[in-house]
């Protein structure tokens, strides 16, 4: 197990897998786990007590990337399969057979595991699936969620209202009972000239309307006026979010990724990520992922799967 007990103690994540411990392990398939990185990751998941894993791909590059890791896989459930497509197929059959409760992603590309989730013979429900990252930003007070930077590419109102309730679902998992949202756009007022304003303002209408629940939602508001209550007084915005976001809300996939990058490289954040809204969530780790970050996105995995089994409703 690489994550050592002083990195954890030193991180906001701490609290997190703090709230996951005394909770069952996700049983977990992870697809297509043939590299030492993405293996060693779902295996420490697993050494915390966050996942029960299924290792779900060619059998003999798993067993190759256990001996490059000096791994043993001596008791761990295996679902052989000739390739990585062939795995995400077997791992969305497994949730499907009641045999997983959880998908992690493994050495395959994103498109490809999402595919198999979104697919009609998938995992899709009434809501359009998305990505929140869980950013622990050393500059920043709290755990700060961005969405969506690697899903949606240019998500429609419709779609933006499902992305703001994914995150905010998540953010009540880990005990934020009303999650402050800032809708980011280029600027802090309403033009026709910006889509994005106008997609900003209807939400927080939404909002209002019901349509859209369990936060408090404030936009558009410009990146520097959403995170900086000095910003948005010189601004002139009166706003219980601004300055205090516990979520930003980006227009599109490519700027919530470049926000999510430029705080991961430049400002040294810690990144977890986790696809919502399809029947099981989805834990998408990245090469570049640290331990730290790996256990933290099985954490948001486990607390949201449990929270949500626990206020889902008795059926008659």
């Amino acid at each position: 197990m690489t994550l050592t007990a002083g990195a954890e103690s030193n991180s906001r994540y701490a609290r997190m897998l703090e709230m996951a411990r005394p909770l069952e392990p996700l049983v977990t398939a992870v697809v297509h786990p043939v590299d030492p990185a993405s293996l060693a990751g779902a295996l420490d998941a697993a050494a915390h007590g966050l996942i029960r894993p299924i290792l779900v791909g060619p059998r003999a590059k798993i067993d190759a990337a256990a001996a490059a890791a000096g791994r043993d896989l001596a008791g761990i459930p295996r679902a052989d399969t000739p390739h990585s497509h062939a795995a995400a197929d077997a791992a969305v059959r497994l949730v499907h057979e009641g045999r997983a409760e959880a998908i992690m992603k493994g050495s395959l590309h994103t498109d490809e595991l999402m595919a198999a989730v979104v697919a009609e013979t998938g995992l899709r429900t009434g809501r359009r699936a998305s990505h929140v990252f869980a950013l622990d930003v050393p500059t920043y007070p709290k755990p700060l969620f961005i969405t969506d930077a690697a899903i949606n590419i240019e998500p429609s109102l419709e779609a933006k209202a499902d992305i703001v309730q994914n995150a905010i679902d998540l953010a009540h998992a880990l005990g934020i009972a009303r999650p402050k949202v800032a809708i980011l756009a280029a600027v802090e007022t309403v033009t026709s000239k910006m889509r994005s304003t106008l997609d900003a303002a209807a939400l927080c209408k939404m909002a209002d309307r019901g349509q859209i629940s369990g936060g408090l939602l404030d936009g558009p508001l410009a990146f520097d006026n959403a995170i900086s209550k000095e910003a948005a007084s010189a601004k002139g915005i009166v706003s219980e979010v601004a300055g205090d976001p516990d979520i930003l809300v980006a227009p599109n996939i490519e700027s919530g990724n470049m926000i999510a990058k430029q705080l991961i490289w430049l400002a040294g954040a810690e990144a977890a990520g986790l696809v919502l809204g399809a029947r099981v969530p989805v834990m998408l780790t990245s090469r570049s992922d640290g331990p730290l970050a790996r256990a933290a996105s099985a954490a948001l995995a486990l607390l949201f799967a449990r929270r949500q089994a626990a206020t889902r409703p008795v059926s008659a």
